[in-house]
């Protein structure tokens, strides 16, 4: 599976909330390259240098090698010294400073996509409850993924479109995040006239399809604003923080969209609402 802007998003989300949930000083992670049993070493949060960006860790060595071959979360209370693990890392997790070191893989459809890591720059263990909430941290990652990939294929099966070149195909896909960004933000202006121009110019990207909205959908705004974030793979948490309200309501909103389009999933209502002209 390649790497993609939305999956970057969804890891860095990840990573936050693991800091946040469990005092963690550190916490980085990545995907498993396409074609290759390695993962890339892409997103860092709380790291004080760049010895750990763009490390590829092999399947099988050091902890994250080790989480990736046997598809289960690994841990060590001091790094350096454990003798649980092989030491190929040693000079980058040395050069970081860290110690107690958690590593959990995403795991979607049985194939490991990627890991997560969580650490501390002491030799102590880490917990019951640090590492609950880093595979909780794993697991958000894993829905946002699989719930992209069936979105992807309900659109293919729905929506069979010739062979597009690449580039035309990457400018779409920019095309469908810059709405649901601009969504997001639409609301927080507080001059009526200029969210009122940005969200007709929402419109035209939407329209963009060749489809106009239908009428008789009744989508409220929010609706399509969750349903835009959908569409680009967010979980309802991810969702929520964009658009600034709690995942409860992100529910409500994605229910009643789901009600209105008739659809029973939510890939199945963002497909609905592409084809109502309600998204690009």
């Amino acid at each position: 599976m390649a790497v993609d802007a939305a999956g970057a998003v969804e890891v860095r989300s990840a990573l936050v909330r693991l800091r946040r949930a469990t005092g963690l000083p550190v916490a980085f992670g990545g995907f498993v390259e396409p074609g290759r049993r390695q993962v890339r070493i892409s997103e860092l949060s709380g790291t004080a240098t760049a010895a750990l960006s763009a490390l590829a860790v092999t399947s099988g060595n050091g902890l994250g090698g080790k989480a990736v071959a046997l598809g289960r979360p690994c841990a060590v209370t001091d790094y350096s010294s454990s003798r649980q693990i092989s030491h190929e890392y040693d000079a980058p997790v040395a050069a970081e400073g860290l110690r107690s070191v958690v590593a959990v893989p995403v795991v979607v459809r049985r194939r490991v996509r990627g890991v997560l890591y969580g650490a501390l720059r002491a030799a102590q263990p880490l917990g019951d409850r640090t590492l609950s909430v880093a595979v909780e941290a794993a697991r958000d990652v894993e829905q946002a993924l699989l719930l992209r990939e069936e979105a992807r294929e309900l659109l293919a099966a729905a929506r069979p479109e010739p062979v597009r070149d690449p580039a035309a195909t990457a400018a779409w896909e920019q095309v469908r995040e810059a709405h649901a960004a601009l969504r997001a933000l639409a609301p927080r202006i507080a001059d009526p006239a200029l969210r009122e121009e940005l969200l007709r110019a929402c419109g035209l990207l939407a329209a963009g399809t060749g489809n106009r909205p239908v009428p008789g959908a009744g989508l409220a705004p929010r609706e399509v604003d969750v349903l835009a974030w959908v569409a680009e793979g967010a979980t309802n948490t991810v969702a929520a923080e964009r658009l600034g309200v709690r995942p409860e309501t992100v529910k409500g909103y994605l229910r009643s969209a789901m009600r209105k389009l008739g659809a029973r999933t939510r890939g199945e209502a963002v497909v609905a609402a592409r084809r109502a002209g309600w998204l690009p």
